[in-house]
């Protein structure tokens, strides 16, 4: 079974009001050492996020003498005089849900170039978690036991209804080795596709046998 973002995310969020001012800001990032923090709305409902680089704006203008080639981006100009959060974050909010899994969140950060996902409920869009880099790569410390046997009795016995005693399957460092006969060469795909999506598993090597083509 795929694990789920709400497996593997933080519950306990720090998080800013919008109207929060920039000195403050400030003084949590400090405090509490973190690099971002999502920004509510009077809703609790996220509406953006607030990073280290946006409060460096202010400073990055101030220091290039009002040039404005120094400052290039799209609302940079704007964003070095915001004073609240709502201001300052960068929106709106691209957010996933607790039931997503580890690799929807992953493709989801991976397409957009984003260190860490607030987490929403369905419903009421509400923060209820945050996940970053590091959470997601947590499935990849599984062990090796526990991949194998996964492989074998949910993967070849229960979805694709084959003998697991016909297969031999070890799992070094969560690179799997599967060796057994099946009857096609598609069955042979879509059984290392499975075995590609279980938790843990960081690559496979094909020892299968089947008719050829």
């Amino acid at each position: 079974m795929s694990t789920r973002v709400e497996d593997v995310m933080t519950r306990n969020v720090v998080s800013l009001r919008k109207h929060a001012q920039y000195k403050e800001i400030v003084q949590v990032m400090r405090s509490r050492r973190f690099s971002a923090f999502p920004v509510l709305d009077d809703r609790d409902r996220v509406i953006g996020m607030v990073s280290e680089d946006d409060l460096l704006v202010k400073e990055a203008y101030a220091a290039s003498g009002r040039r404005a080639s120094v400052l290039s981006r799209h609302g940079d100009k704007a964003k070095a005089a915001g004073l609240s959060a709502a201001e300052l974050m960068h929106g709106p909010a691209i957010t996933i849900g607790p039931d997503a899994t580890v690799a929807e969140a992953a493709l989801l950060m991976h397409t957009r170039h984003l260190k860490r996902l607030p987490v929403v409920d369905g419903q009421t869009r509400r923060l209820v978690g945050i996940v970053s880099r590091v959470d997601l790569l947590g499935v990849y410390d599984r062990p090796d036991e526990d991949i194998t046997k996964e492989i074998l009795e949910q993967v070849i016995e229960a979805e694709f209804v084959l003998d697991r005693l016909a297969f031999k399957v070890t799992v070094s460092a969560g690179v799997v080795t599967v060796s057994g006969p099946v009857h096609s060469e598609p069955v042979a795909a879509s059984l290392l596709a499975a075995i590609r999506e279980v938790d843990g598993v960081v690559a496979v090597h094909d020892r299968l046998s089947y008719p050829r083509r």
